[in-house]
Order: structure tokens, then C-alpha cells, then sequence
């Protein structure tokens, strides 16, 4: 593994969707660098400090959100010399994204008084009056051909189909939701999930034309659905539940294929791999692993499929220094990894089953089926605290406080034996 030069970044960093570029947040400069030589390619001028980034999908425009203005401002890599800005006036902007045509971008004002559809293309707009959230509630199909946005009025919840097309409402359903939290497409577009807030256990999916096809509760008291996700091959539904259990989903009879429960004790008949984080090296009881319940409280529920649909890993919040990797053929966790300090960000290599995870230290730690290990990072006082995978798996983002720099990986061998340290 090769390490770059640490590079200044005071907020946002991200990969262009191609891969070829990487975007980077310095105060009110954008930043633009080639992955492989890491020179500066572009460099754009806010009117403000950046809070936001992000790459239209065919990697040619970027856009930032100033929301201390609050500002929009988009740029162009091909065009440098193209602007664009998008100020909301009073009204002002919550949040930005866009649209799966790379041509439109939408944004939500503050206190969700509208959705807004902005063309790059021509001074046309788009307003969806009252939507749910402001950086939740709305999800593309894969296709780029429709958008899901959640709106409430008179109490109740809505889901609103609108063409990526022509803009128009192709569709308005109300939805059996209390309090809706979020929506998201599954991955062959067939139907559509929702979930209530944490105050009411529900999950509901939805056909494109309104028909309600599931509703699942898993129990009624206590507190519901704290984070789902669908495996990137669509036939499993993954529900992370505020009493410490993952439930998975089979996308054909919308019944509970499995359940993975967070113990403190882990015994047979499932023999995971455990890794644990020492100073020294110590003998663990592989058969009977019990694991300290009093750890700081981590910041929020981690939930991430494998590229392949057959590892899922979870981290329990009231346990944030263990990462759980679970085997979804043999319904069983495949592996435990329990670190030092929390863990901050773990993902997985977009083309192959490798798991990374940072804690916060100068440590690289990762997991493949054939075992775990740890880098250490050459730069001095460079303490990990996020990490992101550019698409074809070939270069690491690492970000440290005011800092960032990125990491060459090998391509996978199909079978290695790794060992603690490399």
C-alpha cells in the first residue's frame, strides 16, 4: 500500500464518479485533483465557506453549497469559465443534490417550504411545495427515469412520483406513516420502502402505482427502526432495529429471512473469527467471547452490504468499538473485529469483498474472508477519522482533522493469509 503527501482540506472531500478526480474543500476554494498524479487540475472560488460537495454523476459539474449564506454554486471541469448560482432568498437553502441527468439540481429551503428544480440547461424551475425533509425523503430509481419526494400536508405523509424527464407529477399516493423518516428505491426500481420514526415501528413497502405490498413491525413496544438498507442485489432488505437486531428481508415473500442479534456474549454453535486490538498479544477464548458494555456511545447506527450481497457489517451503539461482519448464506457472523476506540467509518471496496475501518488512531484496519489486518500511516500525526473508496476500488480517501491524503491498494488476491500488522 502507497501513501500520498497529506493535502490541506478544511470540510468536504469526495471522488468524481469516474474516479479520475477527486473534489476537496480548502474555506471558500475548490479544489480539483487528479487521482493519479495529484496535481491541481481546476481550482474554483466560492463567495463563501464551503459546506457541501458534490459530483453530478457524469463526473463534468460540481456543485457547493454555501449554506451560510445560503448559496448554491456550481461549476463546470470541462467549461471553467461556466458558473452558476442558485440563491433561494429569503427562503433560503437547506440543502442541494443532483439529479440523476446531471442537468437539474435540486434544492430544499429552509423549514421544507419547497423542493425547487433548477435546469442547467434553460432558466425553467420546478417547485414541490411542502417536502418531508430537507436531505432525506427523496431517491432515484436506478434508472434516472423517476424521483420519489416525500411532502406532508394536513398531517398526513405523501409520496410524489415525478418524471426525471419532464418534471411533471406522474403520481400522488398517501402513505400509513405517522411520522415518515425515509424512502429509497430498491435496486431493480420495482418498489419503493418507507419507514417511520424511531417512535413507531414501522416499515411499508410500496409498488410505483400506491399499492401497499408489506407491512412489517417487528414489535410494538420500545423503539423502532433506527437505519435500512438494501443488499446491492435487491433480494434482501436489511432492518437495523433500536433493540440491538439486525432483521433481513427476503425481497420475494417479504418474510424475515434472518436475524442477527448483538450479544455481549458470543458461544457455539457459530465460531467467528474475533479480532481484538491490543497492545500486546493476548489469548482469546474464541468459544466464549465476552465484550465490555460500557463504551462510549458511538454517534450513529452503521449498516453497510458488501459489494457482493454476502457480508453485511453492523456496529451496535451501545458497543461502538466492535464491528460485527455477518456471513448472509450461513445466516451467522463471520467475523468480530473489537477495537481500541470507537470506530469512526467503515466501508466496503466497491469490486470486491474488503472491509475498511478507521477509530480515530494512525491505523488502516481491514477484514477480507480470509482474515484481518492493520496498516499503519507513514505521515506524522495523521489520526484517521473518515475514509471513502473511489468507484473502481483503486485509491483510498483518508481524512484527518484539517488534513487528507489517499492510499493505493493492490487488487484483492482471490486467497491470502494475512497477518496482524503489515
Amino acid at each position: 500500500m502507497e501513501f500520498t503527501e497529506a493535502y490541506k482540506q478544511t470540510g468536504p472531500c469526495c471522488f468524481s464518479p469516474n474516479a479520475r478526480y477527486i473534489a476537496v474543500a480548502v474555506d471558500y476554494r475548490l479544489v480539483v485533483r487528479d487521482t493519479h498524479s495529484f496535481k491541481v487540475v481546476q481550482l474554483f472560488s466560492c463567495l463563501d465557506k464551503i459546506s457541501y460537495i458534490e459530483w453530478a454523476l457524469d463526473s463534468e459539474y460540481i456543485l457547493c453549497g454555501l449554506y451560510k449564506r445560503p448559496m448554491i454554486q456550481a461549476w463546470s471541469l470541462t467549461q471553467p469559465e461556466w458558473t452558476c448560482k442558485i440563491d433561494e432568498g429569503p427562503a433560503g437553502i437547506a440543502y442541494a443534490r443532483w439529479s440523476p441527468d446531471s442537468r437539474h439540481i435540486l434544492t430544499t429551503s429552509d423549514f421544507q417550504l419547497r423542493l425547487t428544480v433548477w435546469s442547467l440547461l434553460n432558466t425553467a424551475c420546478v417547485h414541490v411545495q411542502s417536502p418531508k425533509h430537507a436531505s432525506k425523503g427523496v431517491s432515484f430509481t436506478q434508472d434516472g427515469k423517476f424521483a420519489a419526494i416525500c411532502t406532508r400536508r394536513d398531517c398526513k405523509d405523501y409520496i410524489n412520483l415525478l418524471s426525471c424527464h419532464t418534471w411533471e407529477i406522474m403520481g400522488v399516493f398517501a402513505v400509513d406513516t405517522l411520522d415518515l423518516a425515509d424512502i429509497e428505491w430498491s435496486p431493480d426500481d420495482s418498489a419503493i420502502v418507507i419507514w417511520d420514526s424511531p417512535l413507531e415501528y414501522k416499515v411499508l413497502i410500496y409498488s410505483p402505482d400506491g399499492r401497499c405490498l408489506l407491512k412489517y413491525q417487528a414489535y410494538e413496544s420500545g423503539l423502532g427502526v433506527k437505519s435500512i438498507s438494501w443488499s446491492p442485489c435487491g433480494q434482501f432488505l436489511a432492518v437495523g432495529s433500536y433493540d440491538q437486531t439486525l432483521r433481513v428481508l427476503n425481497h420475494l415473500t417479504w418474510k424475515t429471512f434472518a436475524e442477527f442479534m448483538h450479544l455481549s456474549t458470543v458461544r457455539g454453535p457459530c465460531f467467528p473469527a474475533v479480532f481484538k486490538e491490543v497492545d500486546e498479544p493476548l489469548q482469546l477464548d474464541m468459544s466464549e467471547l465476552c465484550l465490555n458494555d460500557d463504551f462510549i456511545q458511538g454517534n450513529s447506527g452503521l449498516m453497510s452490504w458488501s459489494s457482493d450481497s454476502q457480508y453485511i457489517c453492523t456496529r451496535n451503539d451501545s458497543m461502538p468499538t466492535t464491528l460485527w461482519i455477518w456471513d448472509i448464506c450461513r445466516q451467522e457472523p463471520a467475523a468480530i473485529l473489537v477495537q481500541k476506540d470507537p470506530i469512526r467509518a467503515a466501508t466496503w471496496d466497491p469490486t470486491c469483498t474488503r472491509l475498511v475501518l478507521c477509530t480515530g488512531s494512525s491505523h488502516l484496519y481491514m477484514w477480507t474472508p480470509s482474515g484481518a489486518y492493520c496498516v499503519s500511516n507513514p505521515l506524522p500525526q495523521f489520526n484517521l477519522t473518515d475514509l471513502k473508496w473511489n468507484s473502481d476500488g483503486s485509491c483510498l480517501l483518508l481524512k484527518d482533522k484539517e488534513s487528507f491524503c489517499c492510499a493505493a491498494l493492490d487488487v484483492l488476491p482471490e486467497s491470502s493469509d494475512y497477518s496482524s500488522d503489515d
